[in-house]
């Protein structure tokens, strides 16, 4: 995608609240979206079953500058971000939950030189597509 930046990372006053102590989902959001309801449901879901993996929800509508600086064209968008916020996977749509508990592996794995940094963001409902 043309105009990223090379990295990705979101902190815990951009977010709203505080990141994971090992990762972090954060789900954008509108208030009459009905896929977000049910990631909502996921997303909360996974958290309680992963020690150290919290889950936020942003509205989008009212945080409009940062889901522009993020490119966030759809709602549910989610990303997930490690302990340090760096965004490791990026997907727009109802995600399963088997394909979050995968992603999280990403977030909580030590990185190596392959996930050293994002090169391409993903718009597939699968948080399977990588963003490094």
């Amino acid at each position: 995608m043309e105009g990223h930046r090379s990295e990705e990372r979101l902190s815990a006053a951009e977010i709203g609240a505080e990141l994971g102590e090992r990762a972090t989902l954060v789900q954008f959001s509108t208030a009459f979206c009905q896929p977000c309801r049910a990631t909502r449901r996921v997303l909360a879901d996974v958290a309680d079953m992963v020690d150290g993996v919290v889950h936020h929800e942003i509205d989008a509508e009212a945080r409009l500058e940062l889901v522009r600086s993020l490119r966030i064209g759809a709602t549910p968008t989610v990303l997930v971000l490690d302990a340090g916020g760096r965004v490791v996977r990026r997907a727009t749509g109802l995600p399963r939950k088997a394909d979050v508990i995968a992603a999280l592996g990403a977030a909580v794995l030590p990185s190596d030189s392959s996930h050293s940094s994002p090169s391409s963001h993903s718009s597939h409902s699968s948080l399977g597509q990588r963003t490094a």
